[in-house]
């Protein structure tokens, strides 16, 4: 599957206000990245760096004024996410060193509080994919998933006090359920093709049986049912905290205008 994506952020800066990005998507195991561009307007200097998590991610002033970022890329993705139903548990002790951090509490996924709640969740379930998959069942069924419903970021345990929530908060709670469980989890955010209403999206993924695999509480029919794909990673981290496309640092700066695209290709020359 090819998949033209893209992002604009519009901005009116009052003083000189410093951004930290994270629009850049790289190509790992799961995506390709083809070809992307990056303007920013008006141009200043951006300093790129990769953080903790692997995330590319780009550092600059915005000016005083009208001041916007545009990306786009175009990305090649599976046209189903993986399954692995039985794939075991890992102990910790064989865990990768770089996959431990996503076994402890942060801030926003209180997996200390959790223990209890994910063993019921997940009772009978074989150790490993089979109780993530249960878990994510149970978040589907659970909350109603209402975009826009909150603009707060929420923890693990303000989330399981409400009917519904938008995908970041299904995700953190999905988080904290598995790394009570002793299972590494992340948060993942990125585009989503056929997301409606179009927007950035948010999910998680589960270390299991020697690898990481995608799961969404949000998305019913064709992905409950065939795993549909359509998934273009941005950032990893261990929670909403870790992988905002932008951290603006003095007076609160919000968009005026903010557009996401997310469009199917028919081939890489299309």
């Amino acid at each position: 599957m090819w998949l033209q994506t893209s992002c604009d952020l519009f901005f009116d800066i009052s003083i000189p206000t410093p951004f930290v990005l994270m629009l850049r998507p790289r190509s790992g195991a799961l995506q390709w990245i083809a070809s992307e561009e990056y303007k920013i307007v008006p141009s200043v200097p951006v300093f790129e760096f990769t953080d903790t998590y692997g995330n590319l991610c780009q550092r600059l002033v915005a000016p005083v004024g009208n001041f916007s970022i545009h990306t786009t890329s175009r990305v090649m993705i599976a046209d189903t996410l993986d399954r692995a139903p039985g794939a075991p548990f890992v102990e910790v002790q064989y865990l990768p060193d770089a996959v431990l951090s996503y076994l402890l509490p942060s801030r926003y996924c209180e997996s200390d509080r959790f223990g209890q709640m994910a063993s019921q969740i997940t009772a009978d379930c074989l150790p490993g994919y089979d109780q993530v998959a249960a878990i994510e069942s149970w978040l589907r069924n659970t909350f109603r998933y209402e975009p826009g419903v909150s603009d707060l970021l929420l923890s693990a345990q303000e989330v399981n006090l409400l009917p519904a929530g938008v995908c970041r908060d299904l995700a953190h709670l999905g988080i904290a359920l598995c790394r009570s469980l002793c299972i590494p989890a992340r948060m993942v955010v990125g585009y989503l093709h056929d997301l409606y209403p179009m927007d950035l999206h948010a999910w998680f993924e589960a270390y299991v049986g020697g690898r990481w695999y995608t799961f969404d509480a949000t998305q019913h029919d064709l992905y409950e049912t065939f795993r549909k794909g359509g998934y273009v990673t941005l950032g990893y981290g261990r929670d909403a905290a870790d992988v905002a496309i932008f951290n603006q640092y003095g007076p609160a700066v919000f968009p005026t205008e903010q557009r996401v695209s997310v469009q199917l290709c028919a081939s890489e020359s299309a």
